[in-house]
C-alpha cells in the first residue's frame, strides 16, 4: 500500500491537533464571554467542526464535502482534499469522507521509499537474468548469468552456450551476453572472421550501452556504405532507432564492409567499444587460421 504523502498529517499538526490526542473524544477551548476553560467534544471522522462549542452549546460539526474527507475525531474547521495519485500511480481505492485516496504503482512500477515515488522496474541488461520479479513494493532483483551460460537482451533469460557440432570448432569462446561462435575452415566459400563476427554484432551493441552522441556518429559513418544520407537516419531519431539502423546495416554488409567496424566505431568516438570488437574480431580469425592450417597438414598427410 502507498501512502501518497504526509500532507494531511502535517495540515492536521499544523492546525493544532497533536497526534497523541488524535483519537481524543473532547478538546480543550476558551469560552470568548466568560473566559472559562470549556470542553468540548471532537468531531467524528468523517466531519470537521463548524462551530466550537460554548457554554450553553456543544460542538457543531458538519459532514464533509465531496472530495474532502477526515479520517480521525478532530476540531478542525475545514476537511483535508482528497489527494490525486501521482506519476506511474494507480488508483487502488477511492477517496471517501473518512480515508483519504490509497494509491499503487501501475503495472511494471515500484514504490520507492527514498524517492516517494513510483519507479519503473529495472530491466536486467544482457550479460544477467530475473532472480526476484519486480513488484508494485519491490523492484527486479537481477543476477549474472552463470558460467556457461549468457543472455543476449533485457528480456531473455541466461541459456547455455552451444556445443560446436561436428565438423566445426570454437572460433569465439561464449561470455556472459553472447553464445559460441562455431566454425570451420570454409576459405573455398569466401566465409572469414568478418562472416563469424556478423553473429554476435547486434548483441554487441546493446552490451555496450554506447552513448547516444557516439551512436549517432556511428550510424552517419555507417550511412554511405549502406546508401542513404545522414539526414534521413539521424534527424529526430532515438537510440532504438538508431539500433535499427545498425541491424539492418549488418545484416546486409558485406564481409568487408564489417571489417571496417572497428575502424568507424574509433572514428566515431567510441574507442573502448572498437578495441572490444577488434579483440572479438582477432580471435575469431586467429582460431580460424588455426583450424585452416592444420586442414593444410591433414590433407598434406593424406595426400603422401
Amino acid at each position: 500500500m502507498i501512502y501518497i504523502s504526509l500532507f494531511p498529517l502535517v495540515l492536521m499538526t499544523s492546525l493544532h491537533v497533536p497526534l497523541a490526542r488524535s483519537v481524543a473524544m473532547t478538546f480543550k477551548d476558551t469560552d470568548p464571554i466568560t473566559g472559562k476553560t470549556l470542553e468540548c467534544d471532537n468531531c467524528a471522522a468523517g466531519t470537521f467542526l463548524r462551530a466550537k462549542c460554548t457554554a450553553t452549546r456543544s460542538s457543531e460539526c458538519a459532514p464533509c464535502p465531496p472530495g474532502s474527507f477526515t479520517e480521525i475525531r478532530n476540531y478542525i474547521r475545514k476537511c483535508l482534499r482528497c489527494s490525486v495519485c501521482g506519476n506511474n500511480q494507480r488508483e487502488k481505492t477511492q477517496c471517501t469522507a473518512v480515508k483519504d485516496t490509497d494509491c499503487e504503482c501501475k503495472q511494471g512500477f515500484y514504490y520507492k521509499t527514498s524517492y516517494d515515488a513510483c519507479l519503473r522496474h529495472s530491466e536486467c541488461p544482457s550479460g544477467q537474468e530475473v532472480m526476484t520479479q519486480g513488484t508494485a513494493e519491490e523492484d527486479t532483483v537481477c543476477r549474472l548469468c552463470p558460467n556457461g551460460s549468457f543472455s543476449s537482451s533485457p528480456h531473455t533469460n541466461c541459456s547455455r552456450h552451444q556445443v560446436c557440432s561436428a565438423g566445426t570448432e570454437t572460433l569465439l569462446r561464449g561470455g556472459a551476453w553472447h553464445d559460441t561462435v562455431c566454425g570451420a575452415c570454409i576459405q573455398d566459400q569466401g566465409k572469414d572472421g568478418a562472416s563469424y563476427l556478423r553473429q554476435i554484432l547486434p548483441t554487441f551493441f546493446i552490451h555496450q550501452k554506447i552513448h547516444f552522441r557516439h551512436l549517432r556518429r556511428i550510424v552517419r559513418n555507417l550511412t554511405p556504405l549502406a546508401g542513404h544520407t545522414h539526414a534521413a537516419v539521424t534527424n529526430g531519431a532515438t537510440t532504438y532507432d538508431l539500433g535499427q539502423r545498425i541491424n539492418d546495416w549488418v545484416e546486409k554488409a558485406t564481409p568487408e564492409q564489417i571489417r571496417q567496424l572497428p575502424a568507424i566505431l574509433k572514428k566515431s568516438g567510441a574507442n573502448g567499444a572498437s578495441e572490444r570488437l577488434e579483440n572479438k574480431l582477432t580471435k575469431i580469425e586467429a582460431n580460424l587460421k588455426r583450424l585452416c592450417v592444420g586442414n593444410e597438414v591433414d590433407n598434406h598427410i593424406i595426400a603422401v
